[in-house]
Order: C-alpha cells, then sequence, then structure tokens
C-alpha cells in the first residue's frame, strides 16, 4: 500500500522556489554563451577552432567547482551554497567587463565555477529536504527552472545585442537578480540531515580525516566512478548541439543571426512547460525507465537538429534538445544524490560531477570545434549523437533503480551494489 505524500511546509515552499531561482541561472548563463559564441568571435577576432578552445577554457570551471562543492560536507550546505551565490553575481558582472579574450575567458571561467557549484549544493539540498515520493518532481522543477533561464536569455540577446554595450549587457543585467537571491539566503536553514549528522560526535573526527582521494577508500568508490562515466558521456553529447547549433545555422543552413536566435528562442519556449513535468515522470516510471526515454529521444535530438533543413523539422529536433538536456540531467542529479549517505553525498557528487564527469563537457566543445573546421558544423554534431546511448547503457547495466526509496535505503542499496560488486559481504 502507497503511503500518502505528506504535503510541503512553508519553508519547504518557499525553499523550492530558492533554489528554482538559484538553479535558473545556469541555464542564463549557459545559453548566454552559446547565443554570444559567433558575435565574441568576430569581436575577439576568433576562428572556429579557437572558439571550440574558449569554450573548453572556460568549462574548466565546472571542474574547479569541485572544490567548493565537497566542502559542503565539511562546512554545510548553507555555508557553501551562499558563498557560490555571491561568487556567481560578482564573476558574471565582471565578465561584461572583461577587454580581452583571456580577461574574459577567466572571467566566465570564474562564474561557471561558482555557478556549478550552486547548482550542485541546490540539487542536495533538494535531495535531503524533500519526502521521497515528491523529490524527482522537485529535482526535475529545479532543473527545469535552468530552461526558463535559457528563455529569457535566448529572448533577450537579440534585443541586448541591439544596445550601445552589445554582448556585456547580458552578463551586467543577468547579475542584478542575484542580488535579491544573496539577500534572501540569510533565511535558509542547514538541512536537517546535515544538521543531525554534523552534530554527532563523531562528525568532527570524520570531517577532518576526509583527505581529497577519502571516498576511493569507501565501498563507494565504483559507484563513483560508474557515475563519473555516465555523466562524461552526457556532457559530450546533446549539451553541444545547444552549444553549437547556431555556429551551424549561420554557416550550414544559410540563416540570419534574428533567425537562428527566433528559433533557438521558440524551441525553449515550447520545451520549457515539458521540462517541468520530467521528474514526475520519474516518480512515476522510474529513474532506469525514465532514462531509456530521455537518453534515446537525446540521441534523436542530436542528429535531428544537424541533419534537417527545414524549419519546422529543426524547431521540433531544437524543441526535442531542450526537454532532452534538462531531462538528462534530472535523471543523473536524482542518481548521484540519491546513491551516497550525507556524510559523503557532497563530495560524490563534486568526484562524480565536477571533477571527473566534466571532463567531457571541457574536452568536448575543443573535439567539436576542430572537427567541425575539418568537416563542417553538421558531421561535427552528427557525430556525438553517440554519446548519449552509451551513457544510457551504462546506466541500465550498472545503476540500481531508487524510486520512492528513503535516502538511508538508497545509500544502503548503493553500498550493497558495491561491496557485492568487490566481492565484500
Amino acid at each position: 500500500m502507497n503511503r500518502p505524500v505528506p504535503p510541503l511546509t512553508g519553508y519547504q515552499k518557499r525553499l523550492f522556489v530558492l533554489l528554482s531561482v538559484a538553479t535558473f541561472f545556469e541555464g542564463y548563463d549557459f545559453m548566454a554563451l552559446a547565443q554570444l559564441l559567433p558575435n565574441l568571435r568576430v569581436e575577439l577576432g576568433l576562428g572556429r577552432g579557437q572558439g571550440g578552445w574558449l569554450v573548453s577554457v572556460i568549462n574548466i570551471g565546472t571542474m574547479l567547482a569541485y572544490f567548493l562543492v565537497r566542502l559542503a560536507d565539511r562546512w554545510g550546505r548553507k555555508r557553501v551554497l551562499g558563498i557560490t551565490i555571491i561568487g556567481y553575481t560578482v564573476s558574471s558582472f565582471c565578465s561584461g567587463l572583461a577587454q580581452g579574450v583571456v580577461s574574459f575567458a577567466l572571467c566566465q571561467l570564474l562564474a561557471r565555477m561558482f555557478l556549478i557549484a550552486e547548482w550542485a549544493v541546490a540539487i542536495v539540498y533538494a535531495a535531503e529536504e524533500f519526502p521521497a515520493q515528491r523529490r524527482g518532481m522537485v529535482i526535475g522543477v529545479i532543473q527545469a527552472s535552468a530552461s526558463l533561464g535559457a528563455i529569457v536569455c535566448s529572448a533577450l540577446v537579440p534585443l541586448l545585442l541591439r544596445t550601445s554595450l552589445g554582448w556585456r549587457s547580458v552578463y551586467f543585467l543577468g547579475s542584478l537578480p542575484l542580488l535579491l537571491v544573496a539577500l534572501l539566503r540569510r533565511r535558509l536553514r542547514e538541512t536537517e540531515r546535515f544538521a543531525s549528522w554534523s552534530s554527532d560526535s563523531i562528525f568532527k573526527k570524520v570531517s577532518l580525516e576526509q583527505s581529497f582521494l577519502h571516498i576511493f577508500r569507501t565501498p563507494y568508490r565504483n559507484r563513483v566512478l560508474i557515475l563519473a562515466l555516465i555523466w562524461t558521456m552526457s556532457y559530450c553529447g546533446i549539451g553541444n548541439v545547444i552549444t553549437f547549433w547556431k555556429e551551424l545555422a549561420l554557416s550550414a543552413r544559410g540563416m540570419t543571426d534574428a533567425q537562428a536566435g527566433a528559433l533557438i528562442s521558440s524551441a525553449a519556449v515550447l520545451g520549457m512547460p515539458l521540462t517541468y513535468f520530467v521528474g514526475k515522470i520519474l516518480d512515476r516510471v522510474g529513474r532506469r525507465k525514465g532514462a531509456v526515454i530521455i537518453f534515446i529521444g537525446a540521441a534523436l535530438a542530436t542528429v535531428g537538429s544537424a541533419s534537417f533543413a527545414q524549419h519546422g523539422f529543426i524547431l521540433a529536433s531544437l524543441v526535442l534538445c531542450v526537454i532532452t538536456v534538462t531531462g538528462s540531467q534530472v535523471v543523473l542529479n536524482a542518481f548521484t544524490a540519491e546513491l551516497f549517505p550525507t556524510e559523503l553525498r557532497s563530495s560524490a557528487f563534486a568526484w562524480s560531477n565536477n571533477l571527473l564527469g566534466r571532463i567531457g563537457m571541457v574536452a568536448s566543445p575543443a573535439l567539436v570545434g576542430m572537427l567541425a573546421e575539418r568537416s563542417g558544423y553538421v558531421v561535427a554534431l552528427q557525430a556525438i549523437a553517440v554519446f548519449p546511448l552509451l551513457a544510457l547503457l551504462f546506466i541500465v547495466a550498472m545503476l540500481p533503480e531508487t524510486r520512492g526509496r528513503e535516502l538511508e535505503d538508497t545509500a544502503k542499496l548503493a553500498k550493497g551494489r558495491v561491496s557485492a560488486s568487490e566481492g565484500k559481504p
């Protein structure tokens, strides 16, 4: 018999809004670079390959986020989230002040570092503070807020590019609302699970003993590596479609900047409402079955967006891209947050996503750029359709179902599966 789902408390509702607003800027910042890349290349005098390298350098910040995220297991979720919100606000504003490719890359690298750390801690907050029966929905809506951020950014960019400040205004405007979020964070409480763990007499001893490689001396080491591989393949895939599709549209489809921007904006608007249902679907059918639907859709969207020439088919493919970019992250967010105990949850997320998993996000744009110089963006984007299918293969083969389980239960399940794979009792 299914247990009744408890209603959200007033604090949980406020937390839900705060985390969603914070995650909104992940989509905004990601879409800003994707939309502005052709303009930046022209102003900064970069070729296609150099544009790919610029994206890769900026994405190194997503790996550096590791050092902030893992501190959440020592300093607490609340403190680290506050640091990341303020850090991203300052870095994003400074991006608009950049005077050359080096300063722009550095500011955006730091912005990505704080932003991705903020996103990761927000997902940990969501996993620890909301009931198991609603966890998929909450994580899904928080991640879908990034799609809303992408919509707002894609709608604003064509308008802001016409201002006297040009592309710089995108970063100035995007950083201002976070000042309000920085103030609201003061009403945030530490998660009950972390507060309970940190009050334990062994917390100080354990937290101080957690070295850089500590998690690899626990039974969860294999789980970290498996999730890191899945994250890497996921980042090598459909995210690059959003980043480079405008380049493809201008160079291979003969579109104007306005036409390409309109298609991206329309896709974001049409796809965004559906992204809010991804989490509910995962709570209904489970993480593994949901992954089958989403990652196969991601492969089809990648091929379609690169192959079709008719605007109607392109739009349909881009809509599916928007849905599956968000959907794939919701699936992997759920698995990564649910398969580790409280004392290792942030460290596990930091290792599997930020440090190891983001290797694909850092390396693949440079590879796409180099392939595009040699064979064009059509071939380059078609080639990466294999990665979501490889990610799905490992999900189905290696990860257990976690739907509807309390975090304490999923942690035991993860530990049991890892121990079994190592031949331990």
